[in-house]
């Protein structure tokens, strides 16, 4: 059998995370105490808007192309799908190697996510009416063009993520409780990997948008189960087809998935610009939104958020600030 998930090893992640730190230097987390205030507990935020390219992904696509690349064969490049950060990690990944990188993502994606990925090199294809069709394509396009498919979640991607986790649970191994925004799942399935791996006891708890649920009712359910819409500005967690690997982790070692609605998540958008001077992108400020919906649950706890990316346009960021809540494209399967 494959290796997977579950069979990540310590040496392994430490041997990935030296190799990250020739590209991203560990990123701060801070105990902001305006957020202290906010929230009621002491609030730790790790900020993965820190790298370069503003998102926790890269250090998983800089692992999984190294990775790949030692090994490829004759495929002519790689080829995958996004919303943004995960594209944006893996044209910067292939830049440094010289491998062609094509990116797929839906019509109406973010203007600058797609020119951030075009800036590394990427060929960016526009097609489908969300993440989970510009997926389907791309894998059609690998099979068609001999390109390599590279998935959103993979154990490569999950090594490379985990260096975040390790800086995080490194530095403040009091942590009672750390709340993590679910895409595909490489955030949070780092996160219990290092959790385990280190036998720390932190209640890792997931977040979603209430109207992109698919991982909760997967959570629910113990097994994937789809949604027909993920109709959400949060790019980053806007996904309606969970992976098996992924839901398996999640059951396995989260303690709870929280559902979040877009005016909390654009809360706390502003909740972190007035209380940290920082941009968070939708999906990165989620967990701060679970937070402050749980407060009364963590009350006087120490606490953990990971702000998982800052890439936010300016008109959307300045409609959030304005106390506005962005309007989501409405995307069906």
């Amino acid at each position: 059998m494959k290796p997977g998930v579950m069979d990540i090893t310590l040496p392994e992640l430490e041997q990935a995370a030296r190799f990250i730190l020739g590209t991203v230097p560990p990123t701060p987390q801070y105990a902001w105490p305006k957020l202290a205030r906010r929230a009621g507990c002491t609030v730790w935020v790790k900020h993965e808007n820190h790298t370069p390219t503003g998102a926790f992904k890269l250090r998983g696509g800089l692992i999984y192309m190294d990775r790949w690349s030692r090994a490829r064969g004759g495929s002519a490049g790689i080829v995958s799908a996004t919303r943004g950060n995960h594209g944006q990690s893996l044209a910067f990944a292939a830049n440094r190697l010289g491998i062609p990188a094509t990116i797929y993502v839906p019509h109406g994606n973010s203007p600058d996510q797609n020119s951030a990925m075009r800036g590394f090199g990427a060929r960016l294809v526009e097609t489908g009416r969300d993440f989970d069709e510009a997926k389907q394509a791309a894998q059609r396009a690998a099979a068609a063009e001999g390109l390599h498919f590279v998935p959103s979640f993979h154990r490569d991607l999950v090594v490379g993520v985990a260096s975040y986790a390790l800086e995080f649970l490194r530095a403040v191994p009091a942590l009672e409780t750390v709340y993590v925004g679910i895409g595909m799942g490489s955030g949070i399935a780092a996160l219990i990997a290092v959790r385990d791996l280190l036998g720390l006891r932190i209640d890792i708890v997931g977040v979603v948008a209430e109207r992109a649920p698919a991982a909760a009712r997967s959570f629910a359910a113990g097994k994937p189960v789809t949604t027909p819409t993920a109709e959400t500005f949060a790019d980053g967690i806007a996904t309606r087809e969970p992976t098996g690997e992924a839901v398996e982790v999640m059951c396995r070692g989260a303690a709870r998935i929280v559902e979040v609605s877009e005016d909390e998540m654009a809360e706390a958008v502003r909740n972190y610009f007035d209380d940290t001077h920082q941009v968070a992108e939708g999906a990165g400020a989620a967990p701060l939104a679970a937070l402050l919906r749980e407060r009364e649950r963590v009350a006087r706890r120490t606490v953990g958020v990971v702000l998982s990316g800052g890439n936010i346009e300016r008109a959307r960021f300045m409609e959030i600030l304005g106390g506005a809540t962005p309007a989501a494209a409405t995307h069906h399967a």
